[in-house]
């Protein structure tokens, strides 16, 4: 019974996660995601740091600043336009929580041109010939 009860206590913790992978951008809060979860708020985030290694504020944080970095790879939008799409009223906000988690400012990351690095198996996995599905010409 009591894996029962873990299993549906982890199902509600994804499903509330999946709110915030979802709705990133949107004012979330704590009470809001526990609904969700169907657990109270201080439970909630015992329970999600214990099941996922972190606090459901440093997650959001986290999952802000990669569509951030992202944005900032792949698009010309400014440096205050992306931070407003990935939630922060503030652009001060953003820069600080930004530098926090990668250790540079969004204009540094985006001038040195940083990539995501591509693990070295992946790239020699990808560099290998393959005839499998290949059609003969």
């Amino acid at each position: 019974m009591r894996a029962i009860v873990a299993e549906s206590e982890t199902r509600r913790l994804l499903r509330a996660k999946d709110v915030m992978d979802r709705h990133y951008a949107e004012p979330l809060d704590v009470p809001a995601l526990a609904r969700v979860a169907l657990l109270s708020p201080s439970h909630f985030t015992r329970r999600f740091r214990a099941v996922f290694g972190e606090t459901p504020h440093q997650y959001l944080y986290r999952r802000r600043i990669e569509r951030a970095q992202r944005l900032l790879r792949t698009t010309d939008l400014p440096v205050t336009e992306i931070g407003h799409g990935v939630g922060y009223a503030s652009l001060g906000t953003f820069t600080r929580t930004f530098r926090r988690l990668t250790g540079e400012t969004p204009t540094a990351f985006r001038r040195r041109g940083a990539v995501a690095p591509v693990p070295g198996c992946v790239a020699r996995a990808w560099g290998r010939s393959s005839r499998f599905g290949e059609a003969a010409c």
